[in-house]
């Protein structure tokens, strides 16, 4: 039988009841709004990640204080019911002390992708069903589309404001309940919608910072957390001579060419951390090309293939994807060949395989070691 509404779910509107993980943003306000007016069940949730005295006046982040009061209100102006969950402590354990590890182990980590990962599509998930949902909704800029072995996840029709990078992680099992009625939507419309809507906050401003990390300071939260990260250690070349010294490895990451403090003739690059030896290796931008690299921790939404896998991949969020060949070794990891070589692939970051505008899955970059072959 056909799906019956239009989040291709087997039942009338409002027989459909939908929970909505409202962030007290423009696009999961507009989301629940839409819902509402279609006729479904419509219950919102907002999680409180961190404490309320420290969150209230954060400007330009998400699930802070303010945005609680604004999903209140959002959800009063629209008639459904609303529930703030608490979910501190889960977020500092799943989120935040990963983040700071992440720093410790020479990494650039995506705390966006962890905490949809694990508070947001596991904890939140089982909220929903708990509370009698047939969906999790999100404002997210993705598309959910039906496929011959199960849901699909595919690019944002905005690329401009795809999401898809951060929700590589999401398991075919978490994707069967989860539902993003925006992904074919652009920013401009969604925001006309809330003004449709009258809405609260259909002018308010797009989150910017990760959450968790006032005016941007990331490193002032690592050395809270992590002191360790602050130790001073050496600045070297590609062969190892001394170039100077560096107040810690979490002001550096792979690619960067600001901040390094060395003086050369020609511009230098961050290439590679070293944290056994807190070591900062620099060297010019030629030394940052690489055409392969490792991933684990992968996450295989297509069906599972052995061989080579053609695939467009992305290695940052804001990187266009690049063509290459995935070897899935079976075990949660797979080797990338990329067909042209690309600079700056950060460990910590991750690898997004597409096949055109449908995500086929991804991992974590890991780290290498220089005289791996693999390394290209």
């Amino acid at each position: 039988m056909a799906p019956m509404n239009s989040l291709h779910i087997d039942k009338a509107p409002r027989d459909t009841r939908v929970v909505v993980a409202m962030s007290g943003g423009v696009d999961s306000s507009a989301t629940a709004a839409m819902l509402a007016r279609e006729g479904y069940d419509v219950v919102g949730v907002t999680l409180q990640l961190y404490d309320h005295g420290q969150a209230t006046d954060r400007p330009g982040s998400c699930c802070a204080g303010r945005d609680i009061h604004d999903a209140r209100r959002v959800a009063a102006a629209i008639g459904i019911p609303h529930y703030v969950l608490d979910y501190e402590d889960r977020f500092r354990e799943s989120v935040v002390e990963d983040f700071a590890d992440s720093y410790l182990r020479g990494e650039t980590p995506i705390p966006c992708v962890r905490c949809n990962q694990t508070v947001k599509f596991t904890d939140l998930l089982d909220t929903a069903r708990d509370l009698g949902g047939d969906a999790l909704v999100t404002g997210h800029y993705v598309r959910w589309r039906p496929g011959p072995a199960g849901p699909e996840l595919w690019r944002g029709a905005d690329h401009g404001r795809d999401q898809s990078y951060f929700l590589f992680a999401t398991t075919a099992a978490q994707l069967a309940f989860l539902r993003f009625p925006l992904g074919a939507l652009d920013k401009d419309r969604t925001r006309a919608l809330a003004r449709e809507f009258d809405l609260p906050v259909a002018e308010k401003a797009d989150s910017q910072d990760i959450c968790f990390v006032p005016q941007g300071r990331y490193a002032d939260v690592v050395a809270r957390l992590r002191p360790q990260a602050q130790q001073p250690g050496q600045i070297v070349d590609l062969d190892g001579r001394i170039l100077g010294r560096h107040d810690g490895l979490v002001h550096f990451t792979v690619g960067q060419r600001r901040g390094i403090g060395i003086a050369a003739a020609e511009p230098l690059y961050v290439v590679r951390l070293e944290p056994e030896a807190r070591r900062v290796v620099v060297g010019p931008r030629s030394a940052l090309l690489r055409d392969r690299l490792r991933i684990g921790g992968v996450n295989w939404l297509a069906p599972a293939e052995s061989g080579a896998i053609r695939a467009a991949v992305k290695l940052r969020s804001m990187q266009d994807p690049a063509p290459a060949t995935v070897h899935l070794d079976g075990a949660g990891g797979a080797r990338v060949v990329l067909d042209e070589p690309v600079a700056g692939i950060a460990p910590g970051q991750a690898c997004v395989c597409y096949d055109g505008e449908r995500v086929l899955g991804g991992g974590w970059i890991l780290r290498d070691d220089p005289a791996d072959p693999a390394r290209g």
